[in-house]
């Protein structure tokens, strides 16, 4: 594939097919950590690694065991074992070199595993039928594209928290409210990669 179809990858996986703002995958750590700009980093960060290093060890196991055997069934089991297995390896590794970023993550850093952005790019990488390196993209292009929209709702949040906001909308109901409206800015974003990349 031309340099042009990976940036085309890349930007569609960052702006127009944003895992959490257009999929509604990885929700959960989406409104559990957009509260604080270093928080919404630190889970972005781990979110990236994972994205990628998930796809550069289930794409080939998808493609050079699952499929030649004919064990694709398998696939959601082991793509979230192998998921599992990398979080816990990052959770190692941020308790030992990162103890401030490991304790402000909390219980959301767990929930990598079962963050569903991360099982889905994996998935949809190969449902696409997108070629190693196309996988790869797509998925940096998925966790910046994850950590886009968690920084800018961070800031979002954090201008909430000064508002005057009715009692009734205070809290959960307030925050869904402006995940929406920030998803649907991001459909404007669909016309500027069509036509750079259509």
């Amino acid at each position: 594939m031309s340099v042009t179809g990976l940036v085309s990858i890349l930007l569609a996986a960052i702006l127009t097919n944003n895992f959490v703002l257009s999929k509604f995958l990885g929700i959960c750590p989406f409104l559990g950590v957009s509260k604080k700009l270093d928080t919404a980093l630190g889970m972005s960060v781990a979110v990236i690694f994972v994205m990628v290093l998930a796809t550069a060890v289930t794409w080939p196991i998808q493609m050079y065991l699952l499929n030649p055997y004919g064990l694709g069934y398998l696939q959601t089991i082991i793509f979230i074992l192998i998921i599992a297995a990398l979080v816990q390896f990052v959770e190692i590794v941020l308790k030992k070199y990162m103890v401030s970023l490991y304790k402000a993550l909390g219980i959301y850093l767990p929930l990598i595993t079962t963050n569903c952005a991360v099982l889905g790019v994996t998935i949809l990488n190969i449902d696409e039928g997108y070629n190693f390196i196309e996988s790869i993209v797509n998925a940096a292009g998925g966790g910046l594209g994850f950590m886009l929209a968690l920084v800018i709702f961070s800031g979002i949040r954090g201008r909430m928290e000064t508002s005057d906001v009715p009692k009734f909308l205070q809290g959960l109901p307030i925050v869904l409210v402006a995940a929406s409206i920030t998803a649907c800015s991001f459909l404007g974003f669909q016309g500027l990669v069509d036509g750079l990349f259509g």
